[in-house]
């Protein structure tokens, strides 16, 4: 079984940007958004892919992890049958020590957010955080993708 290990953290500046190696345009929906399960349906760039998440541990860091290139053109009527609200951000990767961050900038009904991830190999790995790094939010399911694209972050409250 694939594990996903990653932290999710708010980003506070954009000094991020100056940082980025790589960037890339992505848009995803959710053919099931179950807490136990949740389907995803992505294009990024010209590459497409499915995937299957499962449920978090206690401390939100930890689940299973599934995915699998797709056809692009399939992957586009696939987002047809999505749950409402496709989720349309830039990614930017930033290296950071032997780490990569992904730093995610959300654009139409998420507009606004930006949220910065990292994957480790172990729950305890420490890093190097840079100074656009906020607060953290990992374990946060406000912060999923999979809620975000049922109630954008430009619904919020805050």
């Amino acid at each position: 079984m694939a594990l996903e290990i990653e932290r999710k953290f708010l980003v506070k500046n954009n000094d991020y940007k100056q940082q980025a190696y790589l960037t890339k345009k992505i848009k995803q929906g959710y053919l099931n958004t179950d807490k136990s399960r949740t389907v995803r349906v992505r294009i990024q760039d010209d590459k497409a892919f499915l995937t299957i998440k499962g449920k978090s541990n206690a401390t939100g860091t930890t689940r299973f992890e599934w995915e699998k290139e797709i056809d692009k053109k399939e992957a586009e009527q696939l987002l047809l049958l999505c749950e409402p609200y496709i989720i349309d951000k830039t990614r930017f990767l930033i290296k950071n020590e032997h780490f990569t961050f992904e730093v995610d900038e959300f654009k139409g009904a998420n507009n606004g957010l930006v949220l910065a991830e990292i994957e480790l190999n172990s729950e305890q790995e420490k890093f190097l955080k840079p100074n656009w790094l906020g607060k953290e939010v990992t374990g946060d399911i406000r912060y999923y993708n999979s809620y975000i694209s049922k109630k954008p972050f430009t619904s919020w409250k805050l």
